[in-house]
């Protein structure tokens, strides 16, 4: 978790809920709805959590014209599929952000993933502006060397959380850590969990995430190319 001076937090949160008939792998008691943060504090039964709602996010029918694979008949080889073959990923999820003095918090909107987080960067270095789903409708944008954080723009008295451009810079990279850190236990955590599938499921991860396979020799500014995610900070 990255904090600042200004008692602003900033973490990357999976969009979680409550799976009482799963049972493909030991999985954490979480709230019927909420985000779970990703990092590397995270215990085996969390971490079984957040794979669990990762696979379950791309569990979903490939186009027919994309030629697909034949899902396997076995229960945990099905759940696995569309996270092992989909080529395009999608993770339920994003940034949350927390002025803790002011009791404000923006978290992202419905149809967001963390997949999208790069679109941070462009507040900083592109447009000057991003928004981050819908209900609420989350907005980050820059203003000269501040950056505004409408927590709903669909509200005329919606609460905005302020921090310099530069701080939420190394925020950002605090984020990027916490995700690598979660990356790795994960990857950990499949080895032991799932030996059959623990490779293909890191890769999956990563992919899902924007971020190297553990061990890799992909460099984070050869990601930063790919993916528009700066590594700066």
């Amino acid at each position: 978790m990255a904090h600042t001076p200004w008692v602003i937090l900033l973490q990357p949160v999976l969009e979680v809920y409550r799976s009482a008939d799963f049972a493909l792998w030991p999985v954490a008691d979480v709230e019927r709805y909420g985000f779970m943060p990703l990092s590397g504090a995270l215990t085996p039964s969390e971490v079984g959590t957040a794979v669990m709602r990762i696979a379950e996010c791309n569990d979903v029918e490939a186009e027919p014209d994309d030629h697909p694979p034949p899902k396997p008949a076995d229960p945990l080889g099905a759940f696995l599929h569309g996270l092992l073959t989909l080529d395009d990923l999608f993770t339920a999820g994003g940034l949350r952000v927390t002025d803790t003095d002011a009791g404000v918090t923006l978290l992202p909107g419905c149809c967001n993933g963390l997949e999208e987080r790069g679109d941070w960067f462009d507040v900083l270095d592109g447009d000057g502006w991003a928004s981050f789903g819908h209900d609420p409708s989350p907005l980050a944008e820059r203003r000269g060397d501040t950056v505004r954080l409408p927590v709903d723009v669909e509200r005329d008295d919606s609460p905005v959380i302020e921090l310099p451009a530069e701080e939420l810079r190394r925020l950002l990279a605090g984020a990027e850590r916490d995700l690598a850190d979660f990356l790795d236990l994960a990857a950990a955590w499949a080895v032991r969990q799932l030996p059959r599938h623990g490779r293909r499921v890191t890769a999956a991860l990563a992919r899902a995430l924007v971020l190297p396979v553990p061990g890799s020799a992909v460099t984070p500014d050869e990601l930063s190319g790919r993916s528009g995610l700066r590594a700066d900070g």
